[in-house]
């Protein structure tokens, strides 16, 4: 046997640990690779920088009219030709002919008081006057007769062919049928008289509409006294409250440094709280000439040019006071904008950076024209989508970014 073949063969363990070693060298490399390449792609998605602070705003939307305003008052709306219409007579009420929101034309009787004693009264008046005429008819035939037989005795006692005491008595019964004649017309001139003042008196017993207008409040109900100036403790004086809704104004309070701003004639545009997205077109008709120094503020009438039915008296509204006129479309279609600040441009492209899970995204925008300090946003986020607000240099997109508070 020969010993040298039975020798051991070290040669092939050793390749096999070297190659086991570069293997280890060969994978922990790549892991180092991977780890350098991970915390590079996560530097560069902002995962090591601090947060930027930022400021941040909302992309809204504003009517172009917006743009115009001077400054804003608020005030009510009422009316400049309104009554409480109350009865000219006292009595009971016993018809009311309206309620409320009913609408009304100059003369229509309102509501009628208990008026038999006026009507009695007034048909009384008119039978005397009727006595009176047939009195007076009675007294004309007795003058003419007298008047007649008088003038013919008169020419007989002249031609000494009656005695004189035959002509007096003649131009006693002329002069009485005179006398009669005058009182009996006098007669009919006081049941005239009578009969108009019992005439006013049934007419105040009806309480009539003083022009065209709406009923805006009821102010009494059948069965009540209604008195001229409520006189009495249980008595009321307005029966109704009504006014001219054609007459609608707002009565707005502008303050005394900002008065110089309203001229009469200027545009304005007027929102009621109870509909803040409709408008309504005004202008200014009158300021008042005194201030009132409690609040500081000097009253301004605005008129309205657009108005409807759901304009009503007493009404909060705001008024904006405006630089020029603008149009009926200014104030009924709304357009999407961002502030001015929003808007940046990067690579030659206008954008915004919106905050998603706390990153910046950037978008690319495009705008229309500008409104005061807004920017029309024709293509972009929509309506209140958070964006930041003067975006700095710092601020990219993917970039962690800090609220301020």
């Amino acid at each position: 046997m020969d010993v040298d073949k039975l020798k051991i063969d070290r040669s092939s363990e050793e390749t096999y640990y070297k190659k086991k070693k570069k293997r280890r060298i060969l994978s922990r490399t790549i892991t180092v690779i991977i780890i350098i390449s991970l915390l590079i792609l996560l530097y560069s998605l902002g995962f090591f920088t601090p947060s930027v602070e930022v400021e941040t705003t909302v992309v809204t939307s504003i009517f172009p009219y917006q743009a115009k305003i001077l400054l804003n008052a608020t005030g009510y709306v009422v009316a400049e030709r309104k009554a409480a219409v109350a009865s000219k007579g006292t009595g009971r009420l016993e018809y009311l002919a309206v309620e409320e929101g009913d609408r009304v034309k100059k003369g229509d009787i309102i509501a009628r008081l208990e008026n038999r004693d006026a009507l009695a009264t007034l048909n009384r008046a008119k039978a005397n006057l009727v006595t009176a005429r047939f009195r007076y008819k009675q007294a004309k035939a007795e003058y003419d007769d007298a008047k007649l037989d008088y003038e013919r005795k008169k020419k007989l006692y002249e031609s000494g062919t009656i005695s004189k005491s035959l002509y007096d008595a003649a131009f006693a019964r002329f002069d009485k049928a005179k006398a009669s004649l005058n009182s009996a017309e006098s007669d009919i001139a006081a049941s005239e008289a009578a009969v108009s003042e019992a005439k006013v008196q049934y007419e105040n017993t009806f309480i009539h509409a003083p022009f065209d207008g709406t009923i805006l409040t009821k102010n009494a109900d059948v069965g009540e006294i209604v008195a001229p100036f409520a006189s009495s403790v249980n008595s009321k004086a307005a029966v109704v409250t009504m006014a001219d809704m054609d007459s609608l104004i707002v009565e707005a309070d502008v303050s005394e440094n900002n008065i110089n701003l309203v001229k009469v004639g200027q545009p304005c545009i007027i929102t009621l709280d109870a509909y803040p997205d409709i408008k309504y077109r005004g202008k200014v008709h009158k300021i008042v000439p005194t201030a009132e120094r409690a609040k500081a503020t000097i009253l301004t009438k605005v008129a309205f040019i657009d108005k409807d039915e759901r304009v009503l008296p007493e009404m909060s509204t705001r008024v904006s006071f405006l630089k020029e006129e603008v149009s009926k479309e200014m104030i009924e279609k709304t357009l999407k904008v961002v502030p001015v600040g929003a808007v940046i441009e990067r690579g030659g492209k206008k954008v915004v950076f919106s905050i998603n899970d706390g990153r910046a995204k950037e978008i690319v925008v495009k705008v229309g024209k500008k409104l005061g300090d807004f920017l029309e946003l024709l293509e972009g986020p929509e309506i209140g989508t958070k964006i930041i607000l003067n975006p700095s240099e710092r601020v990219k997109d993917n970039v962690k970014v800090e609220i301020r508070e």
